[in-house]
C-alpha cells in the first residue's frame, strides 16, 4: 500500500462519521498528508475508530 492510498477500514470509518469527515476535509494538504500517514500503523478496528473518532474532537491538532 502506497502512502497515498487510503486504508479501507479509514474510508469507512470516516463515512460513518460526519463530525470527523468534515474536520478532514478542512485540512490542508499536508495536515492530511500526516494524517493519512498515521492510519498506516493501525492494527486493529477499534485503534482505526478512535483515530477516525479523534478528528472530531476540536482540542485536536494534526
Amino acid at each position: 500500500m502506497s502512502e497515498k492510498e487510503l486504508p479501507l477500514s479509514f474510508v469507512m470509518n470516516l463515512a460513518q462519521n460526519e463530525d470527523a469527515l468534515k474536520r478532514f476535509e478542512s485540512m490542508s494538504e499536508s495536515e492530511k498528508s500526516d494524517f493519512i500517514s498515521k492510519t498506516h500503523s493501525v492494527t486493529s478496528r477499534a485503534e482505526m475508530r478512535n483515530l477516525v473518532n479523534s478528528l472530531s474532537n476540536d482540542t485536536q491538532n494534526f
